[in-house]
């Protein structure tokens, strides 16, 4: 699998304040494509950041409006993976890859 593959499965980190507070259960959360699938997932954070991984939870958040000012706004959805690491091991968002 060529490098640029394995970043083809992650979009970013999410960065927020419920997220924050489940890395101090070795959980990181990143937003992924609707075509991620665990077993993508498992191999290609195991081989960027070198770290093991226990479990992973995805979660679909759905399209939704939200009135703004008076006036309905949609809201798109996308795919959220939460990933489980050994207990020990961490990875640091803020330097980046």
């Amino acid at each position: 699998m060529a490098k640029f593959n394995l970043y083809d499965k992650i979009l970013s980190p999410l960065v927020t304040e419920k997220t924050t507070n489940l890395s101090e259960q070795n959980k990181i959360v990143f937003k992924v494509p609707s075509s991620a699938n665990k077993k993508n997932l498992k191999t290609n954070i195991e081989k960027i950041f070198k770290v093991n991984v226990t479990k992973i939870n995805i979660i679909n958040k759905q399209n939704r409006t939200k009135l703004t000012r008076g006036k309905k706004v949609k809201v798109s959805g996308f795919k959220k993976a939460i990933i489980t690491l050994k207990k020990g091991q961490s990875i640091d968002l803020t330097t980046g890859v």
